[in-house]
């Protein structure tokens, strides 16, 4: 007696473009390798140079060492990168006294946020940052000026109830990978409480947050259920996945890799959308599309949303080097 073989279940498979590397990222691990080409391992990286674990560990066994502080970092003259997320003052300060090669990664749009920070320090005004305690992007802000200079505020209720502590015009700024709704609700309510706040010429949420948070928004509605391919600790992320589900599509999943997709979660889907935080290879994209093709008939449409051509120039240092992809 023959065994049938059972047809595997139609999916549509909805893309999102753009996703996945943004400029600053793609800048940062080239930063990294490009040192390791030139000065050779180990180079030293303060914190992981961006939140994913593959892209951390990839570079790991080309040659770096990564540090959470620079005291971890030996005095033999080795080379040492600052995170894509940026650093407080006193990091680079430290390097300079012990008289490290320091090469700096820190996104160029964070960079902005930094010397809006400043620019706003400089002109007497109260500073309150729009971002998540703790994170490695806030903590480097915050640290561009002296202690309890800048306020930060997590929620539209922070903003409700934030009472200022000077007679000084109040001036906000933001994390570059938040929530582009959440966001604008804060900023709504510091604006309906403090009409002459001052604010940024262009928005702090960077370009690839805002891009990959409108795709999102985009497929959401006509999905089953929606994965991010990204890092827990990755901030843009997190965000995504909050996108889609606000957005209404209930089974909203963020993944580092397809082995920790739960397939009872997939059963009789017909639409899946995926995506991928600013921090995901594109390799880990194309393995979870690879391990549902294993159990779909897949159909795959890329949705794209917006177009980016962006690149950031690297340090002097390092543009002799040969370029390598990242």
């Amino acid at each position: 007696m023959q065994t049938g073989v059972f047809p595997r279940p139609a999916l549509d498979l909805l893309l999102c473009a753009p996703r996945g590397f943004c400029a600053g990222v793609d800048r940062a691990i080239q930063i990294v390798e490009l040192a390791l080409e030139k000065y050779g391992a180990p180079v030293y990286v303060r914190h992981e140079i961006v939140h994913n674990k593959f892209v951390v560990e990839s570079l790991r066994n080309k040659g770096a060492v990564f540090v959470e502080e620079l005291d971890e970092v030996p005095d033999d003259g080795a080379p040492v990168v600052f995170s894509a997320h940026g650093v407080p003052k006193s990091v680079p300060a430290e390097a300079q006294r012990r008289e490290m090669f320091f090469l700096d990664a820190t996104c160029p749009l964070v960079s902005k946020v930094h010397k809006e920070a400043i620019l706003h320090n400089k002109r007497d005004r109260e500073i309150l940052l729009i971002g998540h305690a703790g994170h490695p992007e806030v903590i480097g802000t915050m640290g561009q000026l002296p202690e309890g200079t800048v306020s930060l505020i997590e929620t539209v209720e922070d903003a409700r109830t934030y009472e200022p502590r000077t007679g000084k015009q109040l001036a906000w700024i933001s994390q570059t990978t938040l929530s582009v709704d959440d966001t604008a609700e804060i900023v709504a309510e510091l604006s309906a409480r403090f009409p002459d706040i001052a604010q940024p010429h262009k928005d702090d949420i960077c370009y690839a947050t805002t891009n990959r948070q409108e795709a999102v928004k985009h497929i959401a509605g006509q999905c089953d259920a929606v994965i991010v391919v990204g890092a827990p600790n990755s901030s843009n992320s997190q965000r995504l996945r909050e996108v889609a589900a606000r957005e209404g599509c209930h089974k909203a999943f963020l993944l580092q890799r397809a082995g920790e997709i739960d397939w009872s979660q997939f059963d009789g889907i017909k639409t899946l959308g995926v995506t991928a935080g600013a921090s995901a290879p594109e390799v880990l994209v194309e393995e979870v599309i690879d391990a549902f093709r294993e159990r779909f008939e897949v159909c795959l449409k890329t949705v794209r949303t917006a177009e980016e051509n962006i690149a950031f120039n690297l340090p002097r240092e390092l543009r002799d080097a040969p370029v390598t992809s990242g």
